[in-house]
Formats: structure tokens, sequence, C-alpha cells
């Protein structure tokens, strides 16, 4: 496949599945099982990973701190776990800050950076569940995605296409086909067919004129 990907995710989650022999197991231990499993020729940067207390720093250090991982990067994949985010402004905290530049373009020694590819990756509750997120309505046969529980600018970036495909059924509106800039896809899926889903989210890059991109914290 041979991009660059930026991962961003909250290191300190505990709120995911356990995985065997991890104890506890935090969505760090995914990220390494995704890069035990990405293609040789893809190159790996990941987002939060120490802890560091965003609230004291300026814009620009932010801006400096992310620009060098993102700016070179083609698609940023968004690890979505039930404690993500935190009680504290959204400004304070990494993720938002790292979609932002991911869908920022920019210009870094004489570089011009696209928007990046997006993708969520929707991780399992420590029950295994996905209905944390997901709900399946079979009278429907659609799937209700918990929206308001994500940061503003992941949740605004979903469901944004332009000129939306519609169905109406018992009231509510149905979405159909790729609706979302973010397309998200739960782990169980994605991790056995990393490729397909990448390709999926650079087929929607491919036309992401149709969407209305928020690109701000």
């Amino acid at each position: 496949m041979g991009k660059k990907i930026f991962i961003s995710y909250k290191y300190s989650d505990r709120n995911v599945r356990p995985l065997p022999g991890i104890n506890p197991t935090t969505v760090r231990d995914y990220v390494d099982i995704l890069q035990s499993k990405i293609d040789r020729t893809d190159h790996i940067n990941k987002g939060e990973d120490d802890g560091e207390d965003i609230s004291t720093l300026a814009d620009s250090t932010i801006a400096s701190k992310l620009g060098d991982k993102i700016y070179d990067s083609t698609v940023t994949i968004v690890l979505i776990s039930k404690g993500m985010k935190e009680n504290i402004p959204e400004k304070d905290q990494w993720i938002p800050w790292e979609i932002s530049y991911s869908l920022r373009e920019q210009s870094r020694n004489g570089i011009n950076s696209k928007t990046n590819a997006m993708l969520g990756v929707v991780l399992p509750d420590q029950l295994g569940s996905y209905d944390w997120y997901y709900k399946y309505n079979p009278e429907c046969n659609s799937i209700t995605h918990m929206t308001n529980q994500l940061f503003t600018i992941l949740k605004e970036n979903m469901f944004n296409i332009k000129n939306p495909q519609t169905r109406v059924c018992n009231g509510k509106i149905i979405y159909e086909g790729e609706h979302s800039y973010i397309k998200t896809v739960k782990w169980d899926d994605f991790i056995v067919n990393i490729n397909l889903y990448i390709e999926k989210a650079l087929e929607i890059w491919r036309i992401r004129d149709q969407y209305n991109i928020r690109k701000s914290v």
C-alpha cells in the first residue's frame, strides 16, 4: 500500500475489551497490534502517547508538535474508544487537534500537504461490545451511530455529505451510501482486512469536495 499513516488515540483509555495476557489493556495495546499487522511498506506515526498536559500549551507549540508528525502523512486512523473523551474542554485534549491538523492543508519546508484521508475504527468496550457506539435497528435495517459522545470535530465530519441519499423509516431519516467523510468500522472487521478499509477511506478522499469538512477544533 505504501502510505504514511498517522494514528490518533487516547493511549490510557482502559474502557476496551481486554486482550489476552495484557492486564490492564489500554488503547495503546490495540495500536501495537495494528502496527504489527500493517504493510511493511507503510510508515506509522503515533499520536498521543506520553500524557503531556495540553492545556498549558500555546497553539503555536501544538502546531509545531503535530505538524512534524502529520504534515506528510496521507491517512489518519482515529481509534474511537469509549473513554477517549475526557470531561475537560476539547481544545485541551490531543485528539481534536490531531484530527484538525490531519484535515488541514499545510506547507512545511517547501512541501505542501493535502487534507488526509480519514478512517474511524471503533473499539469494543470492556464487555467486548460495540453497542456503546452502534445501535442496530432491525425494523429499518439501519444502524444508529451514537455520535453525541464524540469530539465535535469528529462528530461533524460524519453524516456530512453535501447531497445525501436518504430514505425514511418510522419517521426517521436513514442515510445511504458513504455519507461520512470520516467513515467508521468495527475493530474486528478492520484488523482482518486493513488494506480494504484504508482504500475505502482513500476512495472517499478522492471525492472530498462532496463533503462539508470541518477542520477546526
